[in-house]
């Protein structure tokens, strides 16, 4: 199928007059636009894993792919229909997940694979830069199946110096509750106790406008809802008394992030990028995140890109550390995620473009390639290598 999609091409057809008003348009079969092919490997290390109660370790590695197709069509009204295809396949393996049962020799969740198609169909107005469009998802792993739809809409003004945007997307979630092995009952001691829904529903309005030749601004607002079993009770919890239970949160968590992105092109070379972004929920979890990038043209055809990015976050009340919880509280969790904390982000891009394609291959439009390392006031660090190509 891929090779067939490299040697794809448009057909563009002259419709002959009928002496209609619309029998002079240009019909355009179905064509490739672009492919865009990622690869990305992580691995991150810590000793503050809320599957052992927030101690132990963290250790974690995923090699995430995921291609995407996009293609389109003009109709007779010279409308134009965009269909994106994505296929994302991940695979992981945790040595912490190898702690739900430790009796075992290796754990059934300690490494999985999740597949993740989409497919999005948009319809656009060439002309004014209107769009709509609509999405469907899937998700599947182990212990966890997720079916989603969305819905896009785009609006330009006549100048088309202010974009705004909104989008819509529904998750509808099942998943398989596992126990850690002290919590189970039965004599068999299965891992599998029930399946439990967990739905999602998040919104976003983004106002764009180009401020002037040199600044661009971008104000996000992403309003989320979601309900169901949102505590993972595999995941252990100590109390000052020294007994045990499995994570116990709240089935009902509203989030608000809002952010600001502004791109300033100091000089024909330099491009500055910033955002930040402000977020809460109902959970008492409060967080400030800043980014700086700054990608710099060394040649027509080469640019890099160094980036920082600082988190200062404030934790949820349920949240304590091992052993400190309180007996006879209703919600709990040693999930340092959720923690107060800390974390810097940090690393650079190189980008590719020449005119006659990478490695002289005119098809390959573009190769890009990515790091990244992170690190966190809990103890928590990371590294992240991605690789974009983009085929047309």
């Amino acid at each position: 199928m891929f090779l067939g999609v490299l040697g794809a091409h448009g057909q563009i057809k002259q419709k002959i007059n009928t002496g209609d008003s619309i029998s002079s348009y240009q019909s355009r079969k179905l064509k490739t636009d672009e492919v865009n092919l990622v690869s990305a490997y992580y691995n991150q290390d810590g000793n503050n894993s809320a599957v052992t109660g927030g101690i132990g370790t963290e250790k974690l590695t995923d090699f995430a792919n995921t291609i995407d197709l996009q293609m389109s069509k003009i109709n007779k009204f010279g409308k134009k229909n965009t269909f994106l295809f994505e296929l994302g396949i991940d695979h992981y393996s945790s040595a912490s997940s190898d702690k739900i049962d430790p009796t075992t020799i290796s754990s059934a969740s300690s490494a999985d694979t999740r597949i993740y198609p989409s497919l999005n169909w948009t319809h656009s107005n060439q002309s004014t830069g209107n769009s709509f469009g609509f999405t469907g998802s899937y998700s599947g792993e182990y212990d966890y199946q997720s079916m989603g739809a969305g819905f896009n809409l785009t609006r330009l003004s006549k100048n088309k110096n202010t974009q705004f945007d909104f989008k819509l997307q529904a998750f509808l979630d099942t998943w398989t509750v596992i126990l850690p092995i002290e919590l189970r009952t039965g004599s068999s001691r299965q891992r599998s106790e029930e399946y439990s829904p967990r739905n999602s529903f998040s919104s976003s309005f983004s106002l764009s406008q180009v401020i002037n030749d040199k600044l661009q601004a971008v104000l996000v607002v992403e309003p989320s809802y979601q309900k169901g079993l949102l505590a993972t009770r595999y995941q252990r919890n100590y109390f000052t008394d020294g007994s045990l239970q499995a994570e116990t949160l709240p089935d009902k968590r509203s989030k608000l992030p809002i952010a600001l992105r502004l791109n300033y092109f100091a000089t024909d070379h330099i491009l500055l990028r910033t955002f930040y972004r402000y977020y809460m929920d109902n959970w008492g979890i409060r967080a400030h995140t800043a980014e700086l990038e700054v990608p710099v043209k060394l040649s027509s055809f080469i640019s890099i890109s160094p980036f920082y990015r600082y988190n200062k976050q404030t934790g949820t009340r349920y949240f304590a550390g091992y052993g400190a919880h309180t007996p006879g509280t209703t919600y709990f969790t040693s999930d340092y995620d959720l923690s107060t904390l800390n974390s810097d982000f940090y690393g650079a891009g190189i980008r590719l473009s020449p005119p006659k394609g990478v490695l002289g291959w005119q098809r390959l439009s573009m190769l890009e390639l990515r790091y990244g390392h992170y690190t966190r006031s809990t103890g928590l660090a990371s590294n992240i290598v991605s690789l974009n190509l983009t085929l047309k």
